[in-house]
């Protein structure tokens, strides 16, 4: 399906396309609302889709049109679409796959198209995820931990689909000193992290960088995996460091929230505290287990606030959540656990 307010370039994007025969364009539409009723009628693999239209716009609309597409896989082909763009890394935080700008002057010397086709190739079929099991009668189990009222030691936070609005709530509610280090695993493709680092800097009014190998830990200061590696922490004779690795975790993701749970549950017990906020699939899930083993707790998402309820679901279904709250709330429960300063003398 092609999304674009252009006539003229949905017809361009059709031709390219539809050169190739290992593509058929099943349906157009003009705008996300147009969009969103058609993917109620037919089936497709990729959505291609424009930011800038009328209503919604592209960019809002992305969670509702993967929702609708039932798996199919979101490509941004925009002019707004530019390597790092603030609206490019927000498409991908809301769930699209990948993204191109439109041709422009200088751009991509001639080969638009075989790069556009490159690209629609290697995001593939729709991708259909088996049927979640049949939740007890009344709903999803919400049995939830108790959630201790020692303080924390370290804050780490799991994200993906939707995930830089929710980072946002979050931190604009947390206080602005809350004394220990930071870690954010979101899932983003690598050129982005430089630029979503430094927007959540802003965001947070903290500092925020993208993880180094060797890097030592210091309290209110943002961590980001970056996007080829997972972020864990090993100890140092200097205190924690950063270790990042390679491997292929069990959710299939990279970076993944698994490992960095797993590594500051090890470390810090019930010190860890872990946030799972809103994202597809389960990544975050196994972490939380072995986080809670050692000691640790885990707040996920409510269902309501999210864009998808998919990791957050899995957490709380598996009975490791000590409370299901909106970015705002967790914030203040974060907040709840935070050593108060020494009194002055």
């Amino acid at each position: 399906m092609i999304v674009d307010d252009s006539t003229v370039a949905r017809a361009v994007l059709s031709r390219m396309i539809e050169s190739d025969p290992a593509f058929e364009i099943t349906a157009v539409a003009g705008t996300a609302e147009d969009a969103i009723e058609a993917l109620g009628e037919c089936g497709v693999d990729i959505v291609v889709l424009d930011l800038e239209m009328p209503g919604a716009g592209g960019l809002k609309s992305i969670p509702r049109i993967i929702a609708a597409g039932g798996g199919a896989k979101v490509m941004i082909v925009s002019s707004l679409a530019e390597d790092g763009a603030e609206q490019t890394v927000a498409a991908l935080a809301l769930g699209a796959h990948d993204t191109m700008p439109k041709p422009g002057a200088g751009r991509f010397n001639g080969k638009f198209s075989e790069i556009l086709l490159g690209k629609l190739k290697a995001l593939g079929y729709a991708t259909v995820d088996p049927p979640p099991p049949v939740a007890p009668k009344g709903g999803v189990q919400t049995l939830l931990r108790a959630m201790p009222s020692d303080p924390i030691d370290i804050l780490a936070i799991g994200a993906s689909t939707g995930g830089i609005h929710a980072l946002g709530a979050l931190f604009h509610a947390l206080p602005p000193m809350i004394g220990v280090p930071i870690l954010v695993t979101q899932h983003l493709p690598i050129p982005f992290m430089s630029v979503f680092a430094r927007q959540l800097g802003g965001v947070a009014h903290r500092e925020a960088c993208v993880a180094e190998d060797g890097m030592s830990v210091a309290p209110d200061r943002i961590l980001v995996a970056p996007g080829d590696s997972h972020l864990t922490l090993e100890p140092s004779s200097s205190g924690p460091i950063v270790r990042l690795t390679h491997g292929r975790s069990s959710s299939g993701c990279m970076p993944s929230v698994d490992p960095m749970f797993a590594s500051v549950g090890a470390m810090f017990g019930a010190g860890a505290l872990g946030v799972v906020l809103t994202g597809m699939g389960r990544d975050g899930a196994e972490g939380a287990s072995r986080l809670v083993a050692c000691g640790g707790s885990v707040i996920a998402q409510d269902e309501a606030s999210c864009a998808v309820w998919g990791m957050p679901r899995a957490v709380l279904e598996a009975g490791l959540a000590y409370a299901v709250l909106p970015p705002d709330k967790i914030a203040r429960r974060i907040s709840s656990r935070i050593e108060e300063p020494a009194q002055c003398k």
